[in-house]
């Protein structure tokens, strides 16, 4: 799997994870749906993402994500 796939996959399991949250223990987790969001929006635009960061240097390979 590349990095491109994981870091999909993982946003969108923090963001199915916090809204299951969010209705069963507190809104107060859409704060961090909307916090996922956001760090997908910014990096659409600036390249930068701390989790492909992170699986680079553990080894992952960069792929097409489609």
């Amino acid at each position: 799997m590349s990095i491109e796939r994981i870091v999909l996959a993982v946003a969108g399991g923090f963001i199915l994870i916090s809204l299951l949250l969010a209705h069963f223990v507190s809104p107060y987790w859409l704060w961090f749906t909307a916090f996922v969001g956001a760090n997908l929006f910014q990096s659409a635009f600036t390249g930068f993402c701390p989790l492909a960061l992170i699986l680079k240097r553990l080894g992952k390979q960069s792929g097409p994500a489609f």
